[in-house]
């Protein structure tokens, strides 16, 4: 699997990362073994996760799955605080409390007295930036955290970021973002992460499982859009103006014989300024698909005509 630097550090991960958000949900215990292990055995060196993801069963599963089945070392895990769910609702919490407690239940559960990189979750406009900025801080000093970065920020908010840190000789690493053919919005972080230097990582890289085809024709009984446990997950890409983007990406992948999902990834991993993509894989299936795209280099003017009709 290919390699690449995050940013201009000298920190380099796996084109391909893998995804723990439906682990402890649509992905059981030893599944989640099956896939971490396949992940691995390709050449897989990053791993995501966060306190949420299955309610922390996600990174318990991690935790085991470091001490019996893939060398910790082998990895970059990277993991989040400022993000809970209470009582069914969605919290944040970026304050310097909430974020280190949250780190040091995550260590517990990783088995680990180290994470590779840790993120502030999201952008919490309750607390001041330099509170949530100094939890980062204080964690790569501790030795918690040997990088730090952030979560679905604006470019403006990780500009803002990395400026605070960089004033404590403290590099922002990362910047995650939603990024596909469907989801441009945040296309601004790029340009910010190649201009000062940090690494971008994207997260749904399929546009939420919609750019496999898979929802062409109806809603499938066991997708994402249906499940219970993520509500509108898919919803927001199901308008006239997407699907046009879909069949765009479809035509693709039929003329490069490939699967659709092949032609969504390759796109969003190449694009300027992206050091890496997210995959959440539910299955072996999926996880190998994702896999093979890491070969998959789009011819230019294939392209050009996707971001010409993602732009719309």
């Amino acid at each position: 699997m290919r390699q690449r630097r995050l940013g201009t550090s000298g920190l380099t991960v796996s084109t391909l990362g893998l995804g723990t958000l439906t682990w402890g949900d649509a992905v059981d215990h030893d599944t989640a073994g099956d896939l971490l292990v396949a992940f691995h055995e390709a050449g897989g060196t990053l791993v995501d996760t966060a306190p949420t993801y299955g309610d922390g069963l996600a990174e318990l599963w991690l935790g085991e799955l470091l001490t019996s089945a893939v060398p910790r070392e082998d990895l970059v895990v990277v993991s989040k605080a400022g993000l809970h769910w209470h009582t069914g609702q969605r919290q944040i919490d970026s304050s310097r409390r909430g974020m280190l407690r949250s780190l040091d239940a995550s260590l517990q559960r990783l088995r680990t007295d180290h994470v590779d990189v840790w993120l502030a979750h999201v952008w919490d406009p309750q607390v001041p930036l330099e509170e949530t900025l100094g939890a980062l801080e204080y964690a790569v000093q501790s030795g918690r955290a040997r990088y730090v970065g952030v979560s679905n920020y604006w470019g403006w908010q990780a500009a803002r970021a990395f400026s605070i840190l960089e004033q404590a000789r403290i590099p922002l690493l990362m910047a995650q973002i939603e990024s596909s053919l469907l989801a441009r919005a945040m296309d601004e972080v790029l340009a910010a992460g190649s201009g000062l230097g940090f690494g971008v990582v994207g997260w749904a890289p399929l546009g939420r499982g919609v750019l496999t085809g898979k929802y062409r024709h109806g809603i499938p009984a066991d997708s994402r859009a249906a499940s219970r446990s993520f509500p509108g997950f898919s919803e927001r890409f199901l308008t006239d103006r997407h699907r046009g983007i879909v069949e765009a990406a479809y035509t693709a992948a039929r003329g490069l014989d490939v699967p659709a999902a092949s032609v969504a990834l390759a796109w969003a991993r190449d694009r300027d300024g992206m050091s890496a993509v997210l995959s959440g894989p539910r299955t072996l299936g999926q996880l190998r698909t994702a896999i093979d795209a890491d070969s998959l280099t789009l011819p230019g003017e294939v392209r050009s005509a996707l971001d010409d009709v993602s732009l719309g």
